[in-house]
């Protein structure tokens, strides 16, 4: 998450982007504060604090480059003042020139014997529209000053929201550096705690990756049975663990491709755990094989399908928890870590239909759902696939 570069991102993409960042900060505390209520894992504990200051660091670091972006434009608001001021200044005294000149010569006898003493008709018609080019010139000069007295108002209230806004970046940064101190302190004393107690923590999280384990072979073995099923009967040959396709099902699955990117989230949460190979934060030696994204949310919430489709099967693990497994196409979207649900094999399904509510851990009072995304039997990345929040 980092190694930020200003270079090709805007200071309105690096604001969008701070927001996001400040929104998902807030979303970890409200969550932390939920699950601090209940006796909790000081090795949960630590993970959760470790992405919050990842997060925050993130975030510092998006609030130091939009203030030097906004230095930038300060100094090219500043130089442009600078420039308008000079181009008034000459305005201003070639029109004064102008004034002069016309007063010395406004009387209309002035004007009349500028014409008389034309030697011809020629000669008169051209001194005629001289006057009025000169009249037009003098309004336009005049017109020009206003215009640039305005221009040089607009830069120089730009100029003072900027420095203001520059002003609350330096203050938001300063206490975001402030906070991030305090949760780094309470870091290492989670560490300290967990490396007193490595064994009992190494044994929690070994017992947790076989669970994990356990549940996602369950799951990769219902989906082929189910595969196997759904192409009894129909016209074609299919690879092993592949499904076979009719028209409307072809249409469903082009038309799911074309949402990679944009699919909506299954729960409105924080991912806490991202797809593929990767080591445990804390115990490097160990590593997690995770098949989709961990999502924390919070008591109540509910799982929602990303998008159209039927339901293929529900399995249920031997803890008791539930998982919908979801067809669209030739694409199967599982949502795993459910209590109660709402759908039954068979049933059609759109973007948004609510699935089950998601099971919170009584011990730690926890709300997370497991989700999952298959191309036929295979898993992929679903970050890849929903939208950025």
């Amino acid at each position: 998450m980092f190694g930020l570069s200003s270079h090709g991102q805007s200071r309105k993409q690096l604001e969008k982007r701070r927001k996001k960042l400040n929104s998902e900060i807030k979303k970890y505390n409200s969550l932390l504060v939920e699950t601090k209520k209940e006796k909790s894992n000081a090795l949960d504990d630590l993970k959760d604090l470790s992405q919050k200051i990842t997060v925050r660091a993130h975030l510092i670091e998006t609030i130091e480059l939009e203030s030097k972006e906004l230095t930038k434009e300060i100094e090219q608001n500043e130089k442009k003042i600078s420039l308008n001021n000079k181009e008034l200044d000459a305005l201003k005294a070639d029109y004064a020139d102008m004034v002069f000149k016309s007063y010395k010569s406004k009387s209309q006898q002035s004007k009349t014997m500028f014409l008389l003493s034309s030697k011809n008709f020629l000669q008169a018609y051209k001194r005629i529209k001289y006057i009025e080019q000169y009249k037009r010139y003098r309004k336009k000069q005049g017109e020009k000053i206003i215009t640039k007295t305005d221009d040089i108002k607009r830069l120089n209230d730009s100029l003072i929201k900027k420095k203001d806004q520059k002003k609350q970046l330096i203050a938001s940064e300063k206490n975001q550096k402030k906070k991030i101190e305090n949760e780094k302190e309470e870091q290492e004393d989670l560490v300290v705690k967990i490396k007193n107690q490595e064994g009992k923590y190494k044994r929690q999280l070994q017992k947790k990756i076989r669970e994990e384990k356990a549940v996602a072979k369950k799951i990769d073995k219902i989906i082929r049975e189910a595969i196997a099923k759904a192409n009894k009967g129909k016209k074609g040959k299919a690879k092993k663990g592949e499904l076979l396709l009719n028209k409307k099902e072809k249409a469903l699955k082009a038309n799911f491709e074309q949402n990679k990117g944009l699919l909506p989230w299954p729960l409105d949460g924080i991912i806490t755990r991202k797809f593929g190979v990767q080591p445990h934060p804390t115990f490097k030696s160990i590593t997690i094989n995770s098949t989709g994204l961990h999502i924390r949310g919070k008591k109540g919430d509910v799982a929602k399908s990303v998008f159209n489709g039927k339901i293929l099967s529900i399995a249920q693990s031997g803890k008791g928890t539930k998982s919908v497994m979801v067809q669209h196409g030739d694409y199967i979207t599982t949502y795993s870590n459910l209590r109660d649900i709402f759908v039954k094999k068979g049933d059609n399904v759109k973007t948004g239909t609510s699935l089950g509510n998601i099971f919170t851990d009584k011990v730690t009072g926890k709300t997370h759902l497991v989700f999952v995304l298959y191309k036929n039997t295979s898993p992929l990345n679903p970050a890849k696939w929903i939208r950025t929040n």
